[in-house]
């Protein structure tokens, strides 16, 4: 596997549990939040989210 792999999927990984804790302490319990109040959705919004920014991270150490 190359290197902008292997950040890309180290970003997934952390945004996920990122995602999750977010939900689990901050989360939205009201159900009037779109991404925080069902655990999944936090979880892949974070894991989304984790791997463009360990890509970009990436791209700017370049």
């Amino acid at each position: 596997m190359s290197k902008k792999t292997i950040m890309i999927i180290i970003g997934t990984i952390i945004g996920g549990i990122a995602g999750y804790l977010y939900w689990k302490h901050i989360g939205c319990f009201t159900g009037s939040c779109a991404i925080a109040s069902v655990w999944y959705k936090s979880t892949l919004y974070g894991m989304f989210m984790g791997g463009l920014l360990f890509d970009l991270i990436r791209d700017l150490l370049k």
